[in-house]
């Protein structure tokens, strides 16, 4: 069956050195001969002119460059126009494609057709997504590997293990007289148990992966003058917060983005919380109270060169339970404060020293924030790491299904049974990579993607 031609803007909206409009479909090169005035050449770049052809008018000074199917990224013939960064060219020569066969393309569609044209699975497509949204260079490279077919190779692996299960579970069902190795209990438990174990593994990365889409939202957090805006400005490397002697300074809630060892940041910094008649400075705590509770990591920042306040001790206990740094400031004056009430009050918190005037400690927070995101789960240097949320939910009920095999196993239950939850975490395996995936599913994934992807 022939499929519609497709165009549109591959290219971000605005002005640029250079724009490009895609087309794919079966008459891709037929579109583009009609308004191009050089020979299309397969994969070659080859220079000539637009032209509307019922005018004769010149558009635009393009470059064109041809790819054959299969041999494409659709998996069809496509063909990619290099024409001038102008938002006037792109959406004339977008025009003229739509004008002489070939229809808009939905959003997501170029990678639909390469899904469906088999050259990527479901789960390299929407790599494709986090690929374009990467901010930092470790979420590039965890997109990237996922792209290459680094997860779908993982999941493959698994899905294959359950159909030797599978087939050992077969065989034993159907044909129980014949000559064949009989499917132990033990054996059934233990190789169940070794791929629940492994997608377990995966799962263990789902919390880091949500950050890496997402970012690590991190509030700074203490009373008023403890070094709140120079840590902000510490880690940003630059002066962004307004830093003085005088208490109070900060009315409000700053919120920036960085990388802090691949990971994206959200960091927030807040009005130093105390009591105050200030009206302004009073919603400035009351936002600092609400991006407090948003957190992912709280840092607090204690000051060494004084005692703890009733409004240290406030915040101490509003943070009790929570995932805290506790950043000791302004360990070159003289202490007066009481580490051992402050390592009380927060037991499970990472503690370290610093003087962040002099830049000290910096290096040693990015470190504990790194090794608060990893968990000493995942390495740092892993690129198998799960950041889709379809793909987390998706190994989660294949996790459950698999538990429920192992209890029947354990039970002794008959093989008929334990072959349903075995069938049923196979399943799930395969929706990750688009195998056994339904229409409403796919539809939906590539529904999030851009025009011209």
């Amino acid at each position: 069956m022939k499929e519609d031609t497709i165009a549109a803007i591959s290219t971000a909206y605005g002005e640029g050195g250079i724009g490009v409009i895609r087309i794919s479909g079966d008459d891709a090169f037929d579109v583009v001969r009609k308004i191009f005035t050089g020979k299309i050449e397969d994969r070659m770049m080859v220079y000539g002119h637009i032209k509307d052809p019922d005018t004769g008018d010149t558009v635009d000074e393009v470059m064109v460059c041809g790819f054959r199917g299969p041999k494409s990224y659709t998996a069809e013939d496509v063909c990619e126009i290099q024409c001038h960064g102008s938002v006037v060219s792109l959406k004339k020569i977008l025009s003229l494609c739509l004008d002489n066969g070939a229809r808009m393309a939905e959003p997501g569609e170029f990678t639909k057709r390469a899904f469906l044209n088999g050259r990527l699975d479901l789960s390299q497509a929407e790599a494709v997504i986090d690929l374009i949204r990467s901010k930092t260079e470790k979420t590039f490279e965890v997109a990237l590997d996922q792209l290459q077919g680094g997860f779908s190779d993982k999941i493959r692996s698994l899905r294959q293990r359950l159909v030797d299960v599978l087939v050992d579970l077969t065989v034993n069902i159907d044909y129980p007289d014949e000559d064949i190795e009989e499917v132990t209990y033990d054996k059934l438990g233990t190789g169940l148990s070794g791929i629940r174990d492994d997608v377990a593994k995966l799962l263990d990365t789902a919390d880091t992966g949500r950050i890496m889409r997402e970012g690590l939202r991190i509030s700074i957090i203490g009373k008023p003058n403890v070094g709140k805006s120079s840590l902000m400005n510490a880690l940003l490397k630059e002066s962004r917060a307004i830093v003085t002697a005088i208490p109070g300074t900060t009315r409000d809630v700053i919120e920036e983005d960085l990388s802090i060892g691949g990971i994206p940041v959200i960091l927030t910094d807040t009005a130093g919380i105390r009591k105050t008649d200030d009206t302004i400075e009073k919603i400035g705590i009351e936002k600092s109270k609400e991006a407090f509770n948003k957190a992912d990591l709280i840092i607090f920042i204690a000051d060494l060169s004084r005692e703890l306040s009733d409004e240290d001790r406030e915040i101490l206990e509003a943070a009790a339970g929570r995932k805290v740094i506790c950043l000791m400031n302004k360990s070159d004056l003289k202490r007066k404060l009481d580490e051992e009430e402050l390592r009380s009050a927060l037991p499970d918190a990472v503690f370290i020293e610093a003087s962040v005037a002099n830049d000290e400690g910096i290096s040693e927070l990015e470190s504990a924030i790194k090794e608060m995101v990893y968990g000493g789960e995942v390495s740092q240097k892993s690129s198998l790491i799960v950041t889709n949320a379809r793909h987390e939910a998706l190994l989660k009920e294949a996790k459950q299904s698999l538990s429920d095999a192992i209890s029947l196993v354990g039970l002794g239950e008959p093989l008929e049974l334990i072959e349903i939850d075995v069938n049923q975490a196979y399943a799930s395996l395969g929706l990750i990579i688009g195998e056994e995936v339904g229409d409403d599913i796919i539809n939906e994934v590539f529904r999030r993607f851009c025009l011209g992807k």
